[in-house]
């Protein structure tokens, strides 16, 4: 018997994969070894309409296109986002879309308001930082740092077609 570092086994042929964090549970029968699975979870495409899981942080900071969809739904999209220094999104409003920024990286000041020249809420934010815009509310972000603002956005319901790729600002 020795020990491999996870659990006592009694020969190197017995061995079955095994991590601490995952123990062996009747619902995870044939988990995936090795992991991480070898497959496109990290592809930064439009995976909408079918389940998915990514790694959202490691998605957002690979993005270097201004907007990119990465899963759209009939009632909510994912978007990532990376705004170049001195950029903005663009004063905007979504009449019946509810919106949540998350910031990733880099540092931004935000603006959100009943009226497109009146601000309700002007703030810094910085990673870590999350946004909720209501439906029908003025808003926008603009990067106040010396490198790009990785964010992601999600829509309620969405706001881009299918695949969207926005490689700068339209």
């Amino acid at each position: 018997m020795y020990y491999n570092g996870y659990y006592y086994a009694q020969t190197p042929m017995q061995q079955q994969p095994f991590h601490p964090m995952l123990p062996q549970h009747p619902m995870l029968p044939n988990f995936p070894w090795p992991w991480p699975p070898q497959d496109d979870s990290t592809s930064l495409r439009d995976h909408g309409r079918h389940p998915y899981v990514t790694n959202l942080r490691q998605a957002t900071m690979r993005n270097r296109a201004f907007r990119r969809t990465i899963w759209t739904g009939s009632r909510l999209q994912t978007t990532v986002m990376s705004i170049p220094v001195g950029g903005d999104i663009g004063m905007e409003r979504h009449p019946a879309t509810d919106q949540f920024f998350y910031i990733e990286e880099g540092q931004g000041f935000v603006r959100i308001g009943d009226r497109r020249d009146r601000a309700e809420i002007e703030r810094v934010v910085n990673p870590g930082d999350a946004i909720f815009v209501p439906a029908g509310k003025w808003h926008n972000i603009v990067n106040i740092a010396h490198r790009p603002l990785k964010l992601f956005s999600i829509y309620a319901p969405p706001e881009h077609r299918f695949g969207t790729v926005n490689e700068q600002k339209t």
